[in-house]
């Protein structure tokens, strides 16, 4: 969505955000913003919920990496690991 909508601030400091905006973003009751001030500009962002996290948490692979005493491992048994050592 990259259009601009307005909104009045009522008397109490509260913003209505567009349906429209609320809808694309998911914005429901609850949903948590951040408010940043820069100069005469604020930037609204909708932060992350907990189901959010427990969704990216469930993406990133997990490897058991045995190592021995000396520090060394078998890259065969840990591929994962062993790309994450070479390439970053």
């Amino acid at each position: 969505m990259d259009s601009a909508m307005t909104s009045k601030m009522s008397q109490k400091g509260q913003l209505v955000i567009p349906a429209p905006i609320r809808k694309a973003l998911g914005l429901t009751k609850g949903t948590e913003l951040s408010f940043e001030v820069k100069g005469d500009e604020i930037t609204i962002k909708k932060l992350p919920t907990a189901l959010d996290w427990a969704n990216l948490v469930k993406q990133i692979p997990v490897e058991k990496v045995e190592i021995d005493e000396h520090g060394n491992y078998d890259p065969k048994k840990s591929p994962e690991f062993q790309d994450w050592m070479v390439n970053g």
